[in-house]
């Protein structure tokens, strides 16, 4: 039998077809308990486990947002257990019904470590949306609110005994990190910027870091995520049904986008494949002039594409969260491509078709 060191510590991976899981149990001389998980390679490729054979505990924050709620469809449709961390149970059980979501497990914030406790791994995805109006107050609650479960979860990850800990975390971040230009392309690489978000950022970067360094920890910079029922593109389609689908703003911001799907699939392969470490952009590998985005999207909405949407009209729906569209940076996922990650839709063209034909 073939063995390879994974990326944990306490993990091991094989060639065999099962992922088998024991204990070393205390004995009378005292020998301390570890826990090991064996995850499978396949001797072709070197590839993580695939999703049918090993089956995971996923603890998630944020997942009865844009992402979450697709990633947990995505987990519940390979038959992993997914335990939902939220502040309201309620919610939680209206978008994930047990007749549709068997076997869910929807803790509050006093059950969270009973959920993390024993999970395989923990994704981190909780935040104030950004694409809504900035006040001071959701300013506020938009930093600290990542900051704050960031926090929380790293602590009771931290707090528990190493053979109880998830294997992994994956946590959530934003290609915001970067600052904005027009001129400069951003890889994971790049120095962080010095804006606001920026700043929201590297606070909710550093509280990810604080995790145990026994625990494979992935920050995903996510760009802005194309779906018809969320995101900054659900806000903008109104836009161009009261317009003419022109560009908004000056047409020549970067815009770096990233289909729902691909994301999803990158934090879903950030869970199983343990060469997935630190930084990950979350954008497609093509983004594209704010303008050409608008044409694309004016063209499959049927919109002729010769009147700007103005900046007043995106201002008045997001506040200075329009800064988010208005403004811009050329983010390429270099790692990601590194790694052998596939991306379903590569291109915005395509990428805008499925959302709208969805």
């Amino acid at each position: 039998m073939e063995v390879f060191r994974a990326a944990n510590p306490l993990s091991w991976t094989t060639s065999i077809s099962k992922p088998p899981s024991f204990h070393i149990s205390s004995n009378s001389q005292g020998f301390e308990t570890r826990k090991l998980s064996l995850w499978c390679l396949s001797k072709e490729n070197g590839s993580a486990p695939s999703s049918k054979g090993n089956q995971m505990v996923v603890s998630i924050t944020g997942a009865t947002g844009f992402i979450g709620r697709r990633l947990v469809q995505r987990l519940q449709e390979d038959k992993h257990q997914v335990r939902v961390l939220t502040r309201s149970k309620s919610k939680a059980q209206q978008i994930f019904p047990v007749n549709k979501f068997p076997g869910i497990v929807v803790a509050e914030e006093p059950e969270w470590i009973d959920s993390i406790r024993d999970s395989n791994a923990v994704v981190n995805l909780a935040g104030t949306p950004i694409s809504t109006r900035w006040s001071s107050e959701i300013k506020n609650d938009i930093k600290e609110s990542r900051i704050r479960v960031t926090s929380k979860v790293v602590e009771l990850i931290n707090d528990l005994q190493p053979d109880s800990r998830p294997s992994v975390l994956v946590s959530a971040t934003a290609v915001g990190y970067y600052g904005t230009s027009e001129t400069q392309v951003f890889d994971e690489k790049s120095p962080s910027g010095n804006d606001y978000l920026a700043q929201v950022c590297r606070e909710w970067e550093a509280s990810a870091l604080k995790v145990n360094k026994d625990v494979r920890l992935v920050r995903i910079r996510i760009g802005v995520v194309l779906g018809k029922d969320g995101g900054a593109l659900a806000k903008m389609i109104p836009l161009f049904m009261m317009f003419a689908g022109g560009p908004i703003g000056t047409g020549k911001q970067w815009f770096s986008w990233i289909h729902l799907d691909d994301i999803v699939n990158l934090i879903y392969e950030a869970l199983l494949n343990p060469s997935y470490e630190g930084v990950i952009n979350g954008t497609a590998p093509n983004p594209v002039r704010l303008g050409e985005m608008c044409q694309h999207l004016g063209n499959a909405l049927g919109r002729p594409s010769w009147l700007p949407v103005p900046d007043f009209a995106l201002k008045a729906v997001l506040g200075e969260g329009a800064i988010v569209v208005l403004e811009g940076q050329k983010v390429l996922p270099t790692r990601a491509k590194e790694l052998g990650f596939s991306f379903k839709y590569a291109y915005i063209k395509d990428a805008l078709k499925a959302v709208l034909s969805s």
